[in-house]
């Protein structure tokens, strides 16, 4: 058991005792035996009661994650059974990928969400993905690499890999550089293949975006295909247009036009292969580079072409202090996209910036709308699917929303 003891501020208890995972620096009274950076340590009230235990990074502002509420141990058997109960809590995606091993992927830990803090492992394949965002996490992911290679395998899904994708500027608040490679088995192809029914696509985990895949964007995949087929009837002459495509997965359900636009010629490259591989008639597919605030201005007088606008931007707010910025950003582009739907058509439009709540979301899409004299009704309120769960004790961790629009 840890001799490191936090003390927390009197009158700052309540978060913790509420089982929020982070404790910020200005809530810590006293901190006693000086704790080596990543260490766990025991956190109390100013009397003294245990409160819980975590681990501990002074060069963060969230000072200490906590990683349990209850007064035991945090050794290799408490990673196991954690790991476990992650793992058992993606019962159905386990049991899918036992009957179709070419499956859209899932993740198997989601940080705070699966009251881990700092750690997103994602299942491609045959290989595991894993980010160590944190100090303490980095300092032992070899350890967790390896218990879950024997959990996967103890259930009958084997990993051949797993590989690190620690390359995001996170890190830096921790003190750690940005990291990649293989943690542990074998390397990853350069590009693992996945599908879904006819669909299928190339995922990079060694250099695309985040850990090689929007996983928390696949059951809105699915709404798209689901879309076509009970509003258009599968027909031929429908169109979409695919804004911030990325690797364009949004538009491979369509049944008719598809535009892609993103500015990555890396990211189009892979888009283009995706469409051949799928089968996709090269005839009814365009892939462009550009900016897509400067492609939405330019082309706006054209207006009304599309059927479907799917708007999926990356992180617009890395922090509370950028939301106005980011609102106008959001705002911008949802202004420009509503006149490119024609009467009657559709829209998908997302935030992923966690520090934009889905209330101020709408508020902004809303400000958009009358702005641009259009006429709109919200279908659904979308989100990642339940292999992305959110503590409920951690609001933070809704950080994708999105809303289906019909537009008139």
């Amino acid at each position: 058991m840890s001799d490191y003891t936090i003390q927390i501020k009197a009158g700052r208890e309540k978060p913790v005792r509420q089982q929020h995972p982070w404790i910020f620096s200005g809530a810590i009274a006293e901190v006693r035996e000086n704790p080596p950076p990543g260490e766990i340590v025991t956190v109390t009230d100013t009397k003294g009661r245990f409160l819980g235990r975590g681990y501990w990074n002074p060069r963060s502002q969230i000072q200490v994650r906590l990683l349990t509420w209850q007064d035991e141990v945090i050794d290799e058997a408490w990673w196991r059974r954690m790991l476990r109960r992650s793992i058992e809590a993606r019962r159905v995606y386990n049991e899918q990928h036992r009957n179709n091993p070419l499956d859209e992927g899932w993740r198997v830990v989601n940080a705070e969400n699966d009251f881990l803090p700092g750690l997103i492992v994602d299942r491609y394949g045959d290989w595991l993905v894993m980010q160590a965002l944190t100090l303490h996490i980095d300092q032992h992911k070899a350890m967790i690499a390896r218990i879950l290679s024997e959990l996967f395998a103890e259930i009958g899904l084997p990993v051949e890999g797993i590989y690190e994708r620690s390359d995001v500027d996170v890190r830096h608040k921790e003190g750690l550089k940005e990291v990649s490679g293989l943690l542990w088995g074998v390397e990853p192809p350069e590009r693992i293949v996945m599908g879904r029914n006819q669909f299928r696509y190339q995922v990079d985990v060694r250099n695309g975006h985040k850990t090689g895949f929007y996983l928390d964007q696949k059951p809105n995949h699915a709404l798209v295909e689901a879309l076509f087929q009970s509003e258009y009837g599968s027909d031929p002459n429908t169109s979409l247009l695919n804004l911030f495509s990325y690797t364009g997965r949004f538009g491979l359900a369509a049944p008719g036009r598809v535009v892609n636009v993103d500015a990555s010629h890396e990211a189009l490259e892979q888009a283009e292969q995706n469409y051949q591989r799928s089968g996709f008639d090269e005839g009814r597919v365009e892939f462009v580079q550009a900016d897509v605030f400067d492609f939405l201005r330019d082309q706006a007088a054209q207006g009304g072409q599309y059927d479907v606008v799917v708007l999926d931007p990356p992180k617009f707010a890395h922090n509370a202090g950028q939301v106005e910025k980011a609102a106008r950003g959001y705002k911008d582009i949802n202004l420009n996209a509503f006149r490119w739907i024609r009467p009657g058509g559709h829209m998908l439009t997302f935030s992923c910036s966690g520090a934009i709540s889905a209330d101020l979301f709408q508020k902004i899409v809303f400000g958009a709308l009358a702005d641009s004299g259009r006429q709109a009704q919200i279908l659904q309120h979308l989100g990642p699917g339940d292999d992305h769960p959110v503590a409920l004790t951690f609001p933070e961790g809704a950080y994708l929303k999105g809303l289906l629009l019909r537009v008139y």
